[in-house]
């Protein structure tokens, strides 16, 4: 069954998921695609 987004963000590292994340407040159907595991790139996650 297809679902519509109004924005689909590709990678969820540092502006990928704060994109997302705003996207979403301001009512948006978001989805977010990352190919690892968590969220936050290598930025995030090592340092």
């Amino acid at each position: 069954m297809p679902t519509a987004h109004d924005l689909v963000v590709i990678g969820a590292g540092p502006g990928g998921y704060v994109a997302a994340l705003k996207a979403a407040q301001l009512g948006m159907n978001v989805a977010c695609v990352e190919r690892e595991p968590v969220l936050g790139g290598t930025c995030l996650r090592v340092g």
